[in-house]
């Protein structure tokens, strides 16, 4: 509670209050105190795509709070709310019920209803109807058309105006353009009907929609006691399972579909007159099936199931295998059966019916839009027979009926549900009385409204009371089906039905390795066999201990396989040219690096001959790096000795016990990384790997955008205040699904994806080559294997510089002293600063060469590999830089190599201080996950004190949120110095291959002008970048321009696009220049730069004009305009039109 003043602030542009006192009271909310709760059994969290508003651990609170003691989640197709549902339940103490709300199709319905036994040749009599209403029950004939269609040809016509003996209601008459006065005198509905069938004969019926139809008739004839007997096809059906590629199934899209002419819509004497050309048109399609008969229709037309309706209907798993089976019917009606939504085939549904409990659903189940539109209670009661329990909700849920004229009154709506406890009755089953939830408060029906108008619903403003509701709150609104039947509805049949339920997880405890027989001898012979090979035989004591730890420990944990699928992975690469980057801190294994995994030797700095194996190791912190080391000729035999190691212990990758899973993610070439993903399914098999699924929910920004838009619709203007609260309340809603770059699920070969997570195609789209876990991967994280095959520019510029250069990459000395020059100089490239507006020599160099990192090195002055490893985990961490070792540098406190830059380094410098290693280990853990200010505690930081740790470092600890990994960095630096030593050793090569690979926006018009050019185009790019008006393609040309001139300041020149020299996207070189490629042109790229390239070699010989090049090439005229700017074309005419004068 705030007591103060309330004054408009200039800066915040609102108003506001300036408090005098402050008090914090308790909020009020609303509970449940009912004696006897409810259960609420169906609910939509925020995984319900831009429809359901509330997280669902705070659904789940909610429920648990109010005392129920079970609650269900049942979103729209999906179940991806499942993993925080199930942390919620855990917290709070409550059973969740697994369930969804699905997308259901009912597959048992028939082209052809009925058992004629007639030739395609006999007597179909195409009909429609036109009524008073939409409910087949109570509505009354208007008007009855019809055709008799024999032997391929209209043989009569009927038409017959009906009294329906009761006023025609003006929307009726809008439609149709049939009034009273019209149908005044004309035949009662007995009469017309009798007439009608009389003009039937023993014909088929044929109808559009001929449920609707057929039901009219069925219930006009038992309201006059006439016998209705008739076989009916329904060409709705029919049309969905022949005819594909067209929008919807209405008449007026059929009889354009087969061309037939213009009819007067909404007449039952022309519709039935167009139908019977549609049909004529059908059956001419029946026939090229083979169909000779009607009796044949069903057996050989299948229906298209992704066409048919689809209805809302509730699945709950009642245990492990329900849960299983619903798992397993979201994967079929996401793979197989998607159109629009996930559709779940009846057929399906009963083939996976055990252990899943099966409700009606909201009025978009087929249930009660079956009751609405008046189906005889045979029906009604054959359609709910497929149900456990029946479902009833508030009447405000379906306000909408009432607004829209569907319903007459809101006792209409109380009939409705008062026929759904009837049929529940007769079969013996429950009725629940649910709130089908989409938020938590009534108040937050705002946010959904926000979503629903700008997804363009015009009813949006309207919302229903979708809220979580208490126990008094319902019962209060079935109140008006007696205080028993109330009480029945909505506790003691939802507590049934969660009574039924196992509380279940729905992803199961422990981890789950695919396996590969022999994989942890596999795994010890490699290691070995190659480590013996590299540091000698027998190994040196201390790498054997090593290795056998590591080894036990990834052994006996059961992570072997891991460790040999990686080491497949990577050599499968290798074998076809491509070195293999890794990332994390799996580089912190000495198992990885004598897997041939990891290129990061984590051992102590050391010296290798690689000659007669002589080494010598470092263990006491002497250097942060072996590539520090001064070199060093082998004592023994006289060769120079190969320096290594970065002292990082195995604890931070797999924990101090080695039980931590381990993450290997591994960083191929971008132009290798689909056939890593092949070789991944090839090794485990297609039903066994999947893309890494990810979720994609509203960020604030777009929240921001989707409030503006509701703002302006409405014309309202609130506070920045309101706006923000606006936003929060509609940011984390679902919107879309996704894959990870590189992630690839492995799941067992004995195990089904199913016992883990359903599967799906990213982005609902069916038409896709991949597929996804359900689950976002991180929710599987520590459940099943996730490899990061993630694709990247590393190896692929190594692959090229190999290629161009002949160099071997991993033949490099990282130790040259002239590279770490680079760091702080551009000099040692023979240049200046000011020649290339940089004080470092590191541009376009990865890791290195952005504007915060150039800062980084300048301010730092790194001078060797290990103060290296310390810039890219400052560059790489939170809190680490900027306010912490940025100042203890400038303030003269500490250097670059003595500051906190990894998380390793805690732990190692701890330890060497002489704390306890255990302790040492768990601070690390502590500081580097961004918990020292709540977790470190005063025996820590005595401990650290006591053990002569400065205090500027127990204050630097304080304040870190991220620590980047000292195996990763190390990765990250050895790649970057490598293609440094390619920069500066190798210009030309260099500068063609990160050209091509990195695919830059380059100004082609300026770089061909001269270096002059290159640098006025890059100020005036500057000056829009200072005043942040450069576009971020602007900025991507800046950035490519810097390496430009700082190529052209090095003397490396480039060559202009040749029409038969220049590749699509490759810059070649050319007598020690570079060419230009195609795609260097604006808007030119892949496949149009493809074909320029693919132009002269089509066979047709040298280009006699520019114009036969457009022609061959397929080249649009602004790339031709562009191809004549540069000179591309020379002395090539324009035409190859001979001209005589």
């Amino acid at each position: 509670m705030l007591r103060g003043h309330v004054e408009y602030d200039d800066y915040i542009k609102t108003y506001c209050i300036k408090a005098n006192s402050v008090m914090i009271i308790e909020e009020i909310e609303e509970g449940d105190t009912a004696e006897e709760k409810r259960v609420e059994l169906h609910m939509h969290s925020n995984m319900s795509a831009m429809d359901g508003m509330t997280a669902a651990s705070k659904l789940v609170a909610r429920a648990a709070k109010w005392g129920h003691k079970a609650v269900a989640i049942t979103d729209h197709g999906v179940v991806q709310a499942y993993p925080e549902a199930a942390a919620a339940a855990k917290k709070n103490g409550i059973k969740v019920i697994y369930g969804m709300e699905g997308y259901y199709v009912d597959d048992s319905v028939k082209i052809v209803t009925g058992n004629a036994d007639m030739p395609l040749s006999g007597t179909f009599i195409v009909f429609d109807v036109e009524t008073t209403g939409l409910r087949t029950d109570r509505v009354r004939l208007t008007e009855i058309g019809a055709v008799k269609y024999v032997d391929g040809a209209e043989r009569a016509r009927f038409q017959t105006f009906v009294d329906p003996e009761c006023p025609i209601p003006r929307k009726i008459t809008e439609l149709t353009g049939i009034d009273n006065r019209m149908v005044s005198g004309a035949p009662k509905e007995a009469e017309a009907v009798k007439k009608f069938f009389e003009f039937c004969g023993d014909g088929v019926l044929v109808a559009h929609n001929a449920t609707f139809d057929t039901n009219v008739l069925r219930h006009t004839c038992r309201r006059n006691g006439i016998e209705y007997n008739y076989t009916h096809i329904d060409t709705l059906v029919m049309a969905q399972s022949l005819i594909e590629g067209i929008k919807n199934y209405k008449l007026d899209s059929l009889s354009k579909f087969f061309k037939l002419p213009d009819f007067d819509h909404h007449r039952a004497d022309e519709d039935a007159g167009a139908l019977a050309g549609i049909f004529e048109k059908l059956l001419e399609l029946c026939k090229s099936k083979g169909v000779e008969n009607v009796n044949e229709i069903n057996e050989k037309i299948p229906l298209n199931i992704k066409r048919l309706p689809t209805y809302h209907i509730i699945l709950l798993a009642k245990n492990k295998i329900g849960l299983k089976h619903l798992y397993q019917l979201i994967s079929k009606s996401n793979l197989e059966y998607y159109y629009r939504h996930p559709r779940i085939p009846k057929s399906e549904l009963l083939a996976h019916k055990e252990g899943l409990i099966v409700g009606s659903a909201c009025e978009a189940g087929q249930l009660y839009q079956a009751i609405f539109t008046g189906r005889p209670i045979e029906d009604l009661l054959e359609l709910a027979s497929i149900y456990d329990y029946l479902e009833i909700q508030p009447n405000g849920n379906n306000a909408f009926m009432l607004r829209e004229g569907m319903v007459d009154s809101e006792e209409e709506l109380n009939e409705i549900n008062r026929t759904i406890i009837h049929l529940a009755d007769e079969l013996n089953i429950p009725v629940v009385a649910t709130g089908d939830v989409h938020f938590l408060e009534e108040t937050d029906s705002i946010f959904r409204e926000i979503l629903m108008a700008g997804q363009g619903f015009k009813d949006a403003s309207q919302q229903a009371p979708l809220y979580l509701r208490t126990t008094q709150n319902m019962l209060d609104e079935f109140s008006y089906l007696g205080e028993d039947t109330a009480y029945e509805v909505v506790v003691k049949n939802p507590n049934l039905i969660a009574d039924m339920c196992e509380e279940i997880k729905p992803i199961p405890d422990g981890t789950y390795p695919p396996k590969i027989e022999g994989a942890d001898d596999e795994l010890r012979k490699i290691c070995n066999e190659r480590m013996e090979a590299y540091y000698g035989s027998p190994l040196p004591e201390y790498i054997r201990e090593r290795l056998e730890k590591e080894l036990d420990s990834i052994i006996k944990n059961g992570f072997g396989v891991l460790y040999i699928i990686a080491q497949k992975l990577v050599w499968n690469s290798m074998e076809n040219g491509y070195y293999v980057g890794s990332r994390g801190s799996v580089g912190s294994s000495f198992v990885a690096f004598a897997a041939g995994i990891s290129e990061v030797n984590p051992l102590v700095p050391h010296y290798i001959c690689e000659d007669c194996k002589h080494s010598e190791f470092f263990y006491k912190g002497e250097y942060g790096s072996g590539y520090d080391m001064p070199p060093k000729d082998c004592p023994v035999c006289g060769k120079p000795m190969h320096r290594d190691g970065h002292d990082i212990p195995f604890e931070t990758f797999l924990g101090f016990y080695g039980d931590k899973q381990p993450d290997i993610d591994l960083n191929f070439s971008g132009e290798y990384q689909f056939y890593a993903h092949r070789y991944t399914e090839e090794l485990f098999g297609k039903t066994h790997v999947f893309k890494a699924g990810t979720i994609g929910t509203l960020a604030d920004k777009t929240a921001f955008g989707f409030v503006k838009k509701w703002m302006e619709e409405k014309g309202v203007t609130v506070s920045p205040a309101e706006i923000e609260r606006l936003v929060q309340g509609c940011v984390g809603v679902k919107r879309t699904t996704g894959q990870h770059p590189g992630g690839m699920v492995v799941v067992p070969a004995d195990m089904d994806a199913e016992d883990f997570t359903p599967i799906q195609h990213p982005a609902d789209d069916a038409d896709s080559i991949h597929r996804t876990t359900h689950f976002d991967f991180h929710s599987l994280h520590d459940t099943i294997l996730k490899l990061d095959n993630l694709g990247h520019d590393v190896p692929t510029l190594y692959k090229h510089l190999e290629d161009m250069t002949g160099t071997n990459v991993m033949k490099i000395d990282i130790c040259d002293p002239k590279l770490y020059e680079l760091l702080t100089s551009p000099e040692p490239l023979g240049v200046t600063a000011e020649d290339i507006d940089c004080e470092t020599g590191t541009l376009s160099l990865p890791e290195l060469g952005t504007p915060f990192v150039r800062q980084m090195l300048m301010e730092s002055k790194p001078k060797n590999f290990s103060d290296m490893l310390q810039v890219s985990g400052l560059s790489h961490g939170t809190d680490v830089w900027i306010g912490n070792a940025q100042d203890l540098i400038k303030n003269g406190t500490c250097t670059i190599s003595e500051v906190i830059g990894t998380r390793d380094n805690i732990m190692v410098y701890l330890i060497n201080k002489g704390v306890e290693k255990g302790m040492a280990f768990k601070i690390m853990e502590i500081v580097r996950k961004g918990k020292a200010t709540s977790l470190l505690t005063d025996e820590h930081k005595k401990e650290m004190l006591d053990h002569g740790v400065p205090q500027w470092y127990l204050d630097s600890c304080m304040k870190i949120k991220y620590m980047f990994p000292k195996a990763h960095a190390a990765a990250y630096v050895s790649a970057a110095m490598r293609l440094a030593w390619y920069k500066l050793y190798k210009p030309v090569e260099y500068y063609a291959t990160y050209m091509t690979v990195r695919g830059e926006d380059i100004d082609t018009a300026a770089v061909l002008k001269g270096r002059t050019a290159v640098r006025e185009k890059m100020d005036e790019i500057s000056e829009k970048m200072k005043l942040k008006q450069a576009t971020a393609k602007e900025e991507g040309t800046f950035t490519s321009l810097q390496v430009i001139n700082e190529m052209m300041a090095r003397g490396v020149e480039i060559l202009p696009i040749d029409i038969y020299k220049s590749t699509a996207n490759r810059y070649i070189i050319e007598d020690g220049k570079i060419r230009l490629p195609f795609s260097a042109i604006a808007g030119c790229g892949g496949r149009a730069a493809e074909g320029l390239e693919n132009a002269r070699n089509d066979g047709g010989g040298e280009f006699l004009s520019i114009e036969d090049f457009q022609m061959r090439s397929g080249a649009t005229k602004t790339i031709i305009a562009a191809l004549e700017e540069g000179g591309a074309f020379e002395s090539l005419p324009k035409s190859t039109q001979l001209s005589f004068f």
